[in-house]
């Protein structure tokens, strides 16, 4: 059996000139975290640069171009994978978006544009609301 080791994975903070951050709810088809609201993000390719990936999960998951502003910092989390504990690292941008329209890749996925205040008013997780909190420390 192949058992993958550690996992890298990158994040895409999206902020807009409102400083309100993006938000899309997971697919209830997804075996992780289904109809989950988070950022986009997603596992690096072999030899893919953590900026690059975040770009990348950026435009698979919203379609939406974006440009990074800055690192925010770092996550980390166990999963399991076949009954094997998996470590993934994360970095996590602030990003900027360049074009407007979002598209989902599933009719069941949501989006929402949300200020700092609103949040909560969504089913977010810890995780993510920590990535989007560390988006904000210098603003």
């Amino acid at each position: 059996m192949d058992i993958p080791g550690d996992r890298r994975l990158a994040a895409a903070v999206v902020m807009d000139d409102r400083q309100r951050v993006l938000l899309v709810r997971r697919s209830e088809k997804e075996r992780f975290l289904p109809r989950v609201w988070g950022v986009p993000c997603g596992k690096l390719e072999p030899g893919e640069s953590a900026v690059d990936g975040a770009l990348r999960e950026l435009k698979e998951e919203t379609g939406l171009l974006g440009e990074i502003v800055r690192k925010v910092g770092e996550s980390s989390f166990l999963s399991d994978y076949r009954g094997h504990e998996i470590k993934n690292w994360q970095e996590n941008f602030l990003v900027r978006p360049l074009t407007g329209e979002i598209t989902l890749p599933e009719p069941d996925q949501d989006h929402a544009w949300l200020a700092r205040a609103e949040l909560t008013t969504v089913e977010i997780d810890e995780y993510n609301l920590d990535i989007v909190r560390q988006a904000f420390t210098e603003f």
